[in-house]
């Protein structure tokens, strides 16, 4: 298990790596970061100093070691004040190597800081806005697989009726429509046309200001809607590979050994088929997760949902690069860990998978 932890998170590093090298090279084809910043108005001596205040300035070589070094946790930062690498004593790190010129210190993930909210820190601004993106996607992960679950099982054991048709092409439905397609499509029907009856609004976030504008409060019904517009494709998904995986073990030598001694469907279900076609469904369930935290793009921003997509939305109109970067970072890193994770979780579902 060790062995495998340590493989595993090295090739999380080279994966990350990866990315970020993407990411700077990327930024920097797509023009001067600086003149981005200003939004392409020719003023020089503003340009000079955001160049000077960014690191801007320096040959990209010297930049792209700047940006790894910021990300890396293990980083060595120049003393003098006026340096770009120069690391404020008030930044939380461990100092394991010192000199006059220059420190080695352990510190947190640097994603920088925001080009247009006053210069705010990056991870301040994930921080804010990650937990309400999780909370959307794992509430649409749960309604995703427990009601994709149930109707997986339903349609393998009603295979080829009428029941089991139905249930193929809702799923199949599901899975053609795009997420800002429901999106707008949920937001009309049930927060405008039948918002009488379901009390629902179009657009809301978690936490709202109260009525009197005196404090905030916590609005849950606002997650409803698009939760479940987050969910639709991953249900249909779940609906199709539970059934298949079903009816693949319920044709096994030893489902029909069970059935000759008498068992109930329901028990056979339970204790001896599920288990064992819950590998693939778990596997769509970890992908499916992760991507929903890209997927909430559209989402959030339809429902006007403050979370991590709605804050990509509005770094990519007004080109904020350390905000795209670092959320992307993000992400990538939810992705490498969840697979981590569904790697455990499969030899815990089956003794026979070895974690190699």
């Amino acid at each position: 298990m060790i062995s495998f932890l340590i493989k595993n998170i090295f090739k999380g590093f080279i994966s990350l790596f990866g990315v970020a090298t993407l990411l700077f090279f990327l930024f920097n084809l797509l023009g001067d970061p600086s003149r981005m910043l200003l939004d392409q108005r020719e003023d020089q001596e503003q340009l000079e100093n955001i160049k000077i205040k960014y690191g801007l300035n320096l040959p990209l070589h010297t930049q792209y070691f700047n940006y790894l070094n910021d990300l890396s946790p293990i980083s060595f930062h120049s003393t003098h004040q006026n340096d770009y690498s120069f690391l404020p004593k008030n930044k939380s790190r461990i100092t394991f190597l010192s000199t006059n010129d220059f420190v080695g210190v352990l510190k947190f993930p640097n994603l920088r800081n925001s080009f247009q909210k006053n210069d705010k820190e990056v991870s301040s601004i994930l921080v804010e806005t990650l937990p309400n993106t999780l909370l959307l996607a794992v509430t649409a992960i749960s309604i995703a697989f427990i009601i994709g679950l149930l109707l997986g099982i339903v349609s393998a054991l009603q295979v080829n009726t009428f029941l089991d048709k139905c249930i193929m092409v809702i799923s199949t439905l599901g899975m053609s429509l795009p997420s800002f397609f429901s999106a707008i499509l949920f937001a009309w029907l049930f927060g405008f046309v039948l918002h009488k009856y379901t009390g629902l609004g179009m657009t809301g976030n978690i936490v709202e200001v109260d009525d009197f504008g005196e404090g905030t409060k916590i609005v849950w019904k606002n997650a409803i809607l698009p939760s479940i517009v987050l969910g639709i494709r991953p249900l249909a998904v779940i609906v199709q590979l539970t059934r298949n995986s079903l009816l693949d073990i319920l044709s096994k030598d030893y489902i029909r050994t069970a059935k000759s001694k008498g068992l109930s469907t329901y028990v056979i279900i339970k204790k001896h088929a599920l288990k064992n076609a819950l590998n693939p469904v778990i596997t769509t369930l970890s992908g499916w997760f992760a991507s929903l935290l890209a997927g909430a793009v559209f989402v959030e921003y339809i429902f006007n949902w403050n979370g991590l997509g709605k804050e990509i939305v509005n770094a990519l109109n007004s080109s904020d690069l350390p905000v795209i970067s670092g959320s992307i970072l993000t992400i990538a890193a939810f992705f490498i860990l969840l697979n981590i994770l569904v790697d455990i979780s499969y030899s815990i579902l089956d003794p026979s998978v070895e974690l190699k």
